[in-house]
């Protein structure tokens, strides 16, 4: 589970965010709306790209990560909500074809205690592996957490 104040965040700290699998249908209508690249799209022009056959969008391999995030926290909504700052070293290790079923964990690897009242800083490094253990995306997701009161 990931906490719900920053003070229940410690470096180290892991949770395992839930896993998707990615099916063609919903590859290319990400695709169609967002990255409309042919290896995204057409069978038959992914088979002529370097990734031989129709893969996801990275972006889309992101966004279900994130939508996995929100939903694991939707019970503490009620209390607070994090907000995010931003992403650094967001990196494709490799291609998610259709199929493939993407597991996604978060490891808590900085934090920081801000001037502004009531608020912390936590740094998440979130990694996606496919079905066979390979890496497919990481990066490290940065967000504002509210300090417990009182």
């Amino acid at each position: 589970m990931i906490g719900l104040w920053y003070e229940d965040h410690e470096i180290g700290q892991s949770a395992a965010l839930g896993a998707h699998t990615f099916a063609r249908d919903e590859i290319v209508a990400f695709a169609r709306k967002f990255d409309p690249q042919p290896f995204h799209l057409d069978e038959a022009a992914a088979a002529e790209s370097i990734f031989g056959g129709l893969v996801a969008s990275g972006w889309h391999t992101v966004s279900v990560s994130m939508r996995l995030l929100v939903d694991g926290r939707r019970e503490q909504r009620e209390a607070v909500a994090a907000k995010g700052r931003g992403v650094r070293d967001l990196r494709w290790t490799a291609p998610v074809r259709v199929g493939d079923t993407i597991a996604f964990s978060l490891r808590v690897e900085s934090m920081r205690e801000l001037q502004r009242p009531g608020w912390g800083l936590i740094g998440m490094r979130v990694v996606g592996v496919n079905q066979d253990g390979r890496e497919v995306c990481a990066y490290t997701l940065f967000a504002l957490a509210a300090r417990r009161p009182g």
